[in-house]
């Protein structure tokens, strides 16, 4: 059994079972989970999960040292490549993000620690029956959101971020039935 969001493709199972609410700290992991979910808006995860390696080989498999550095010529040719979403918002606020992330590596500060500190390093574990029994937002992701957007982080409203505390483990919303908890 596992949660009936994913078993709409093999790329999708696999996410569901082997990453989706899985305690993470990995650095690039985080950006890149960061990068995918904001991609995601207004999309579905499906179409996002279609396009994950055209997202690695785009953005220099989530090197954030990397992406800041993209110029004006490289959003252009990112505008033009099909394997990700062509949304200029969410390509600007990729590379703005990897700036955020790095300003914060700079200042000797892990972007996972920071975020993990909100739940005092501890995954947060919910009891769900039934996949509408899940928020698409709590006050921790807008409390994370209004902190990241004060530090200069974009296309992180509290939606996004709750999806992305659930792709990096720091929430773990499998359902009670589902056997990947």
């Amino acid at each position: 059994m596992r949660c009936p969001w994913a078993n709409s493709s093999e790329e999708m199972m696999a996410y569901h079972d082997n990453e989706w609410c899985k305690v993470r700290h990995d650095e690039k992991y985080f950006f890149e989970m960061l990068t995918l979910e904001l991609s995601q808006a207004g999309l579905s995860w499906s179409t996002i999960i279609k396009r994950r390696n055209g997202y690695r080989v785009a953005f220099a498999n989530f090197d954030v040292d990397v992406v800041a550095r993209f110029d004006d010529l490289k959003k252009e040719e990112l505008l033009q490549n099909p394997e990700i979403i062509r949304n200029k918002l969410k390509v600007n606020a990729t590379i703005n993000n990897a700036k955020q992330i790095q300003a914060m590596h700079n200042d000797g500060q892990k972007f996972s620690d920071y975020i993990w500190n909100f739940v005092d390093n501890k995954q947060i574990i919910n009891h769900y029956d039934d996949i509408d029994e899940m928020p698409a937002q709590t006050q921790l992701s807008q409390t994370i959101s209004k902190d990241l957007k004060k530090r200069g982080f974009r296309f992180v409203g509290p939606t996004i971020i709750y999806s992305f505390l659930q792709a990096v483990g720091v929430i773990n919303d499998h359902l009670d039935s589902c056997d990947f908890k």
